[in-house]
């Protein structure tokens, strides 16, 4: 008896404390989809030069909490791997986040709120909804939010590589989340 109490309470001890530090995991999250979860069709591209883009463009609202100690900013990239026949679609290059923000709301990244944006694939410098071929499966976006020990004053218009190259020493973590989407 005395041995199952003994193991009964360490292994009460043990959950306590990986469940208490799993809570001080740098985490990105969205109420609009879980991770690896479909995403709605109204946050898929909008180009009338594309028949592939047949959503709103909405981008989804996005949340994260615990940053590494000492983050001076954030940095936010969007990308479909499988996008372009498996080269890969950068669909969001955003930084400068301040290191006081804590997410996004709906459209916040559409409408190039509280960043720096930088060049997508398309060239833009804010939010481009997904647009998979039909028949190609469902895409994953992977959302990567990086915490930086850089101050918020990168210039305007980097690309996905060039904003690499910056962070590159200067990464402090990272938190991810997929969002997946097909037609």
């Amino acid at each position: 008896m005395t041995h199952t109490l003994r193991w009964a309470m360490c292994s009460s001890i043990l959950l306590y404390a990986v469940s208490a530090s799993a809570t001080d995991i740098f985490q990105l999250q969205s109420p609009a989809f879980g991770d690896n979860a479909l995403m709605e069709k109204k946050y898929a591209g909008n180009a009338s030069s594309n028949p592939n883009c047949t959503g709103e463009n909405i981008s989804p609202a996005l949340v994260w909490n615990n940053p590494p100690a000492k983050t001076q900013s954030f940095a936010l990239v969007v990308h479909d791997p499988e996008g372009a026949m498996g080269l890969g679609v950068t669909h969001l290059v955003a930084y400068n986040i301040p290191p006081s923000g804590t997410g996004f709301a709906e459209n916040d990244l559409r409408d190039a709120k509280g960043y720096t944006g930088g060049k997508n694939t398309p060239g833009t410098l804010q939010w481009y909804g997904p647009c998979p071929p039909p028949g190609s499966g469902a895409h994953h976006y992977t959302f990567t939010l990086i915490a930086t020990s850089l101050a918020p004053d990168l210039p305007k218009g980097l690309t996905r590589d060039e904003l690499f190259a910056k962070l590159k020493g200067h990464t402090l973590g990272a938190a991810g989340l997929i969002g997946r989407f097909g037609q």
